[in-house]
């Protein structure tokens, strides 16, 4: 599963980290971090009593009520010890009737076919709302294969206190279930992960187990469904409703278990025969179905080429849907993203959604064909799925690109980091839920980089082969894979795992460096909290430049103070400390100002590049870091040449008109969108901006993107024809310029501009509300009272309501805008109080009542 997305903004209340940070610790006792105190009972694999076989479930759906009335017959057998009850997770159900299905074999009279025929034998049953415990009819042993229906009503919206998860996870959604909401489809969805399909099924919910099912989904015809495995029948009934039959030959774990309801348009590929992608989208969406997933089947034959296992599913469907809980989630077989996958054309031009889709993508290798066994394991199902984001950037834009995606990665991690240290496979986790951070992703990522570098490419991916091979269609744990990498390299990596799976923190390193005598010596001096954090073993490599000469030498941190030399004639031009750029933790290494300049000229890796760039950022006044500064602004690689231009934002000094020329020139003709973007921004940021053609040329720019910033760029300033351009962009079909025009509109602060603020936000993507909210907040505090008090029921309604949190707590910043308002503060306090969603709640308590 991917996290969603938006969920980017968070990243405002973390500290940022440089490149180069590091920590000092003192000799004085120190207080344990609160995170070392967190620590949950032990998480044992889930014990198998039964095990499930095959599911057959019969689904019709009452869209006013918002039920789903469920006929499921359950096909098991005892594990290993003789059993006389079938438990069941059921959360929330009406049971209506359960009977055991004796199987009785005749032969047909008529035809002298053999017929099977069902007996159904009522069954007695206990249920707490939680677990249905069914008493079977006698004992039966491991060499028995038993059936039992169940009758059922799922009610998702009404499950009992504690019965939900801790952010009201409910499994099944109804999307405007009575169509009165106008502009939002009516749809049905799943989402099962981590234990939720038990809101609607009954089943043995837990990811070691695995199965097979049957769906038979009941809908009104004008609906389209899609569900797991291969749609073998679709038969119109007598009263005009329509069932699916879709069966899933290949066992799975319940979780991955799914369905959709709704209104889609569907795109078809190929991979091989046999093998059929599908593409489900809104239908206005339809022209840009192959635009938005198209580039799936090449990922499917590169994922199969590069791990030697081939696409093990009947199909491959993926499936974009309104308000969904997570940015997306790897069924088996089908795919379910939240709506912002779906773009036009033009806005595919400033980015897709391909790390999303590589990341769902490899889920049906690592996760759905090997499974972790418990939650406690997730990061084998997430580390790859997170590192597969890096393959498909490498294979399909280069290392470059590759390196700026993990260099992202990284930083969410050492975000995270400041308020929790956990070890990637938790075994005293607080709650299930809190394996999906940027630990088990981002980490874990991150982790599987340093371990591909240090076996090398042939044996890392031979290894993740004979892993996938020899635990398909079953589980794993995380020794599982340790071995298979022992198995092909020969060599104990106990070290390796235990000291980044099984332990928490990073390494934090400072870094100092002399030459005398002609040699270089570098003292690494771990200062990570070791109470906590294991003293590393790092094998990096470290180059030493010598009159512009490169040597390489290959180095193993293993002590907590560590003393390096290598041999160097004169003054080295730059060591360059851990070459590749993998290490997973931050280090503290001062370097002069020659050396970066140095640095950025002669080093290929985009992170040193990053590195020189950023660290000489501020330093202008300096003619070379100057020089470097504009040549770096034609850098090979884009996020260089936009970090280049970005340094010169508000510059006033030498070679202004020189500076000014280039980056005119990259607003004009540079490649990237992001370049030209930030060339406008940068250009905006030189004073007034109204008469300058560059920024109404950018205004007919092909990215969306460059427009937002030069309707930002340009109505700052109040030109003359500011309405007429405003007019001319209210409603484009992108929320990046419908926001541009809404803070040219919030500096008015015009009441008759209300109504238009309520009819663009109501038609904005969940992913895009939140900086709309801000904008409008912008328009509100500077608006009448008679204004902020029409806002408030709104507001209220969205902070509290809103399927997204961040879009609750964009809500909830609004009214911390508006608390001279009678009532505001408690009805504040009020939403804060009632908030289910952990994450939300923590953020609340990080911002404090402003």
């Amino acid at each position: 599963m991917v996290k969603n997305l938006s969920i980017l903004f968070i990243l405002l209340f973390v500290t940022h980290h440089s490149f180069a940070k590091g920590y000092t610790p003192t000799d004085t006792l120190r207080k344990a971090p609160l995170w070392a105190a967190k620590k949950g009972p032990y998480r044992p694999t889930r014990a198998l009593k039964n095990d499930i076989l095959h599911t057959q479930l019969e689904m019709r759906f009452d869209w006013l009520r918002q039920h789903a009335l469920g006929s499921a017959t359950i096909t098991f057998k005892p594990y290993f010890y003789p059993q006389k009850t079938l438990e069941l997770d059921a959360k929330g159900f009406d049971i209506k009737g359960i009977f055991q299905l004796d199987t009785l074999t005749r032969i047909d009279s008529t035809t002298k076919q053999v017929v099977t025929e069902y007996i159904n034998d009522p069954l007695e049953y206990t249920y707490d709302k939680r677990l249905l415990t069914i008493k079977l009819r006698r004992t039966y042993s491991r060499f028995d294969t038993l059936h039992v229906l169940i009758d059922y009503v799922a009610k998702p919206n009404e499950l009992p206190v504690g019965v939900a998860g801790p952010k009201g996870d409910k499994g099944l959604y109804f999307i405007n279930a009575d169509g009165m909401d106008e502009g939002k489809p009516q749809q049905i969805w799943t989402q099962g992960e981590t234990e939720y399909n038990s809101c609607w099924m009954p089943t043995v919910d837990s990811p070691n187990e695995k199965m097979t099912q049957d769906f038979r989904l009941t809908v009104e015809n004008r609906f389209k469904t899609l569900s797991n495995g291969k749609l073998v029948e679709s038969r119109i009934n007598s009263d005009s409703t329509r069932t699916d039959r879709w069966v899933q030959r290949l066992p799975h774990a319940p979780y991955l278990a799914a369905f959709v309801v709704g209104d889609f348009a569907v795109a078809r590929d190929t991979v091989r025969p046999g093998l059929e992608l599908s593409y489900y989208v809104e239908p206005q969406y339809a022209p840009y179905a192959k635009a938005i997933f198209g580039r799936t089947r090449e990922m499917i034959q590169f994922f199969e080429e590069k791990f030697g296992v081939e696409f093990q599913w009947e199909k491959y469907a993926q499936i974009a849907v309104r308000d969904f809980v997570a940015g997306a989630m790897e069924n088996t077989s089908m795919t379910v993203h939240a709506e912002n996958v779906q773009n036009d054309s033009r806005a595919l031009l400033d980015g897709n959604s391909d790390d999303v889709i590589a990341h769902e993508l490899m889920h049906h290798w690592f996760g759905n064909l090997v499974t972790c066994e418990s939650w406690v394991h997730l990061p084998l199902n997430e580390a790859y799925a997170n590192y597969s984001e890096y393959l498909w950037n490498e294979h399909k834009k280069g290392a470059e690109e590759a390196d700026l995606w993990g260099h992202g990665e990284l930083q969410q991690y050492l975000g995270e980091s400041e308020q929790k240290q956990e070890p990637l496979i938790r075994y005293n986790y607080t709650d299930m839920e809190d394996m999906f951070d940027n630990h088990s992703y981002a980490k874990g990522g991150r982790v599987l980089h340093m371990l591909r570098k240090y076996v090398g490419d042939e044996a890392f991916f031979t290894a993740s082969r004979n892993y996938l091979i020899r635990h398909g269609y079953g589980t794993a744990e995380i020794n599982d894979l340790r071995e298979a990498f022992e198995d092909v390299t020969g060599e104990d990596l106990n070290w390796f795992f235990n000291q980044w799976f099984l332990s928490p923190g990073h390494a934090n390193l400072k870094v100092e460096k002399t030459w005398n005598d002609g040699k270089v010596t570098l003292k690494v001096s771990q200062l990570q909290d070791s109470t906590y954090t294991p003293i590393y073993r790092l094998p990096l490599k470290v180059d030493v430049w010598v009159n512009g000469q490169k040597n390489t030498h290959e180095i193993v941190v293993n002590r907590a103070r560590q003393t390096f030399e290598f041999p160097a004639a004169q003054r080295p031009d730059l060591v360059d400390f851990d070459v590749e750029k993998q290490l997973l933790g931050e280090v503290d290494y001062e370097k002069t100002k020659p050396e970066l300049i140095f640095q950025y000229g002669h080093c290929d890796k985009y992170l040193a590049r990053y590195e020189a760039i950023t660290r000489l950022e501020g330093q202008m006044i300096d003619s070379t870091v100057r020089h470097v500064m504009m040549s770096a602004m034609n850098d090979k690689f884009w996020k260089i040449r936009q970090l280049a231009i970005s340094n010169f934002s508000e510059y006033d000094g030498l070679q202004f008109n020189e500076v000014e020329r280039i980056i005119q020139s990259k607003a004009r003709v540079d490649a990237h969108p992001r370049v030209r973007m930030e060339a406008v921004i940068t250009l905006g940021s030189f004073g007034d901006n109204s008469n300058d053609p560059l920024f109404r040329e950018a205004l007919n720019d092909s990215s969306y993107q460059v427009v937002s910033a030069a309707l930002d760029a340009y109505l700052i300033g109040k030109p003359d024809d500011a309405a007429d351009v405003a007019l001319r962009f209210e409603n484009a079909p992108n929320s990046e310029i419908v926001t541009a025009v809404a803070n040219y509109y919030a500096g008015l602060a015009k009441p008759d501009q209300y109504e238009w603020f309520m009819q663009k936000m109501s038609k904005l993507k969940s992913a895009e509300i939140y900086n709309f909210l801000q904008v409008f907040g912008k328009y509100l505090i500077r608006s009448n009272a008679d204004v902020q008090r029409k806002a408030l029921p709104m507001l209220e309604t969205t902070a509290r309501n809103h399927p997204a949190y961040f879009v609750r707590f964009g809500a909830y910043q609004v009214l911390g805008l508006l608390t001279d308002i009678e009532g505001v503060k408690a009805m504040r306090k009020d939403i804060r109080n009632a908030e289910r969603d952990p994450q939300l709640k923590n953020m609340y308590g990080q911002v404090g009542d402003f």
